[in-house]
């Protein structure tokens, strides 16, 4: 696991430099030999990726999320909050004072849609925070709020639909009302066991003993157990501080960005993390029900860690654009 991720994540922050020499607004520009956008290229490649996830796919745990090419297998649905950013991104910075009515909303959600759709029919977790991005954008960008609550509501009601008339995603519910008697609830429950035995400054790096086959994905989306074990209220509250300082720079840039497509896809990278890191760490101490959200840039994974960099890679390109101007 070690290897593999220091390797992918080696990859990864060079792709984050790479990216962030690039100019952001080519995102949106004509290429010289290809008349089409890169955003909208990209916006189609995630929608044709998503399909054929669907039907070559591999099933895991009942659902089909990843696309094996050789010995590599990636998840489309990260490359497309990507997509998601700068589609929406675009589209509002077009005509941004159509978001003043909800009409305006609508047109934004109807676009965005496809690829929502496809995401959420197997992967109802990341199909979430496209919308929370989604949503963010366009509530940072237009003037009147007022319709978001109904928005919010409607949004609500469907994915409350899509979580209690889908049989996997009740019995999660279940199991988050009846954690100690479930038997979907072990999980969680050892997380816990794990998050009390720490302390405030944990048993030590590398001390952990639920991770040693008690909690299942350990390494993956329950990370933050483990952190609370070895590091205790102590690391734990370390590291909370560190997702605040990243987003606060991250707000920073959005709101001296050059140009509305600047502040609005810095907007969209701060709505992916924070969303992120709230719904984990939720998840991690039972203040929701469980579902599949990895902790950026500390979960195991190279698909969602390779894009948050490349996600980081466009903000320092628009922070360039910044100092570049003054």
């Amino acid at each position: 696991y070690l290897s593999k991720q220091a390797l992918l994540g080696g990859a990864g922050i060079l792709i984050m430099l790479f990216v962030s020499k690039v100019d952001y607004r080519a995102y949106i520009s004509k290429t010289p030999l290809i008349r089409i956008k890169p955003v909208t290229i990209l916006y189609f490649l995630c929608i044709l990726l998503q399909i054929a996830v669907i039907i070559f796919g591999e099933e895991t745990k009942g659902a089909k999320r990843w696309l094996q090419i050789g010995s590599i297998s990636f998840q489309p649905s990260e490359l497309s909050k990507i997509a998601v950013i700068l589609m929406t991104a675009y589209i509002v910075q077009l005509a941004p004072r159509r978001l003043d009515k909800i009409w305006g909303f609508i047109r934004v959600v109807f676009i965005i849609a496809p690829l929502l759709l496809l995401v959420i029919s197997e992967n109802f977790s990341t199909g979430l925070i496209i919308g929370i991005i989604m949503v963010a954008i366009c509530f940072v960008a237009s003037k009147k709020k007022a319709y978001f609550i109904l928005s919010g509501l409607v949004m609500g009601a469907l994915a409350s639909l899509m979580i209690f008339f889908v049989d996997f995603r009740s019995d999660r519910v279940d199991a988050w009302i009846n954690v100690e008697t479930h038997e979907k609830g072990y999980q969680i429950l050892q997380g816990l066991y794990a998050i009390a035995s720490g302390g405030v400054f944990g048993k030590g790096l590398g001390e952990s003993m639920q991770k040693l086959g008690f909690i299942p994905e350990s390494h993956n989306d329950m990370i933050f157990s483990v952190i609370c074990e070895e590091l205790g209220l102590f690391g734990a509250v370390a590291l909370i501080l560190l997702f605040i300082l990243l987003l606060w720079r991250i707000f920073i840039i959005a709101i001296n960005a050059p140009d509305l497509f600047g502040g609005l896809v810095a907007t969209g990278v701060l709505a992916h993390i924070a969303s992120q890191v709230l719904i984990n760490i939720a998840v991690v101490t039972s203040t929701i029900p469980s579902t599949g959200i990895p902790l950026p840039f500390i979960s195991y994974g190279g698909s969602s860690l390779m894009v948050i960099l490349f996600e980081i890679g466009i903000v320092l390109s628009i922070s360039n654009q910044i100092k570049a101007q003054r």
